[in-house]
């Protein structure tokens, strides 16, 4: 436990080591985007989706650097939602830390909902909400603890995940190799062309995969949520920051890249996950309770890095905070744990278990539809931060965003292109419609906050 001088502010532990920083941003993109969403990104663009998850991994990476060049800048804040305060403005500042909580929070519900779901498959007499009220309760424990436990916890997660995928890949390296007979045929690295050509849909259904594409990569900026807890954050930052968009486009491209080679694209659903489709037909007897294990272990890693965010957002949004109950929120534990907002975005986050018992059908397209929209809106504010600071302190820093300024304007580009295809389909327009009235609301409440208080 770090000591601090009599009178300080209070400060994070610092516990959290390399392997803790990489796996936690690892833990926080590898979820039901890849495992579960793979399936509608193939159906929208088939073999060309191979190439939407290296622009999108591209388009991270250089979102990444921006991010790391404001984080040395500074690796004593606490978020990245600081910088964006220090260069955009409290406003912004203040409508960015509150959407991406809320952005968060969702996740968070998803994926207890997802356990529920997951545990059924086993112990389907079991009420849906049950299983996601008892890893909710036992994944809190673990964040208060502290955060070396978190941090140990979501490596094994991880872990897990990664050792599936790698599994999935050597797997379906052999299949390709000795043509494997499925019964969509023998696997054969053909199945890439022979089903209408590596663009079966067109540019169009190309365009159309990046909203899901997108999604899979939301999480990518928790580095900027471990920097006050990172033990020498001058070279664990950089490290996972350059390292981590690779391994995940690796993981990506190369488990899509097996899973279309030994299945024609046009077999797989998009109702299903490709993986267990592929576990399922490769003659182990228990396939689906091993892709039933990972992708438990899936959501329940997604979840732990949520909570994680979470409290740590709403620990660095309510520190400035006048209100004196809100402002309570920002008080760390004896373990400088912060406590109370863990406790506070764990209660916000059990309304899915009511959801759960009220309207278990629906309550993960209720609370995942917005999230894709969320994210958009923050990485966008984290650019124009970085823009902000550039324009302010133009000497080169230890960590400088390559190709400054246009790889900065690229990847506005990048976003402003996804937000404009949302628009072409009918459920993403709705959660963009939601987005806005959001952003209009906050931003009114805070202008009216503001005002009051002259």
């Amino acid at each position: 436990m770090m000591m601090k001088e009599p009178g300080a502010e209070p400060e994070l532990a610092r516990n959290l080591k390399s392997r803790h920083v990489q796996l936690i941003a690892i833990g926080g993109t590898i979820g039901t985007g890849l495992f579960l969403g793979a399936g509608q990104s193939i159906h929208l663009a088939g073999p060309a989706i191979l190439l939407s998850y290296l622009l999108t991994g591209g388009i991270c990476f250089l979102l990444m650097r921006a991010l790391g060049e404001l984080l040395m800048s500074d690796v004593n804040r606490h978020t990245f939602i600081e910088f964006i305060t220090q260069y955009l403005g409290e406003k912004a500042g203040f409508v960015t830390g509150w959407t991406y909580w809320i952005c968060w929070i969702a996740v968070a519900m998803a994926e207890v909902t997802a356990i529920g779901l997951y545990i059924r498959f086993w112990l389907p007499n079991v009420p849906q909400w049950l299983p996601g009220l008892i890893a909710l309760a036992i994944l809190l424990v673990m964040n208060l603890v502290s955060v070396g436990l978190f941090g140990e916890a979501e490596f094994w997660f991880a872990l897990i995940k990664i050792v599936a995928i790698i599994g999935l890949i050597v797997l379906g390296a052999v299949m390709i190799i000795g043509h494997w007979k499925t019964p969509q045929g023998a696997a054969s690295l053909g199945n890439l062309v022979n089903f209408g050509g590596f663009f079966p849909k067109g540019i169009q259904g190309f365009l159309l995969s990046l909203q899901m594409v997108v999604f899979s990569f939301v999480g990518i900026e928790m580095v900027g949520l471990t920097a006050s807890e990172t033990k020498d954050p001058q070279k664990v930052i950089p490290e996972a920051i350059n390292e981590i968009p690779l391994r995940i486009i690796i993981f990506y491209v190369g488990a899509l890249f097996v899973i279309m080679a030994i299945y024609p694209w046009t077999a797989v659903t998009t109702n299903a996950s490709p993986f267990v489709q592929v576990f399922k037909n490769v003659g182990i007897p228990a396939a689906a309770d091993i892709i039933n294990f990972v992708v438990l272990t899936a959501a329940a890693s997604a979840c732990n890095s949520a909570i994680f965010s979470t409290g740590r957002l709403l620990f660095s949004l309510t520190s400035t905070e006048q209100n004196s109950k809100l402002h309570g929120l920002a008080k760390l534990s004896k373990r400088q744990v912060p406590a109370r907002a863990i406790m506070a975005s764990t209660a916000a986050i059990a309304v899915a278990v009511i959801l759960n018992g009220v309207l278990p059908g629906s309550v993960f397209a209720l609370v995942s539809s917005v999230a894709t929209v969320s994210f958009l809106f923050v990485w966008v504010m984290l650019i124009l931060a970085h823009l902000k600071f550039k324009a302010q302190k133009p000497q080169a820093t230890g960590f400088s965003m390559p190709f400054y300024p246009w790889s900065d304007y690229l990847v506005l580009a990048f976003l402003a292109l996804t937000v404009v295809m949302m628009c072409f389909n009918a459920q993403t327009r709705v959660a963009l419609i939601f987005a806005v009235i959001w952003l209009v609301v906050i931003f009114g409440f805070r202008t009216f906050q503001t005002r009051s208080t002259r």
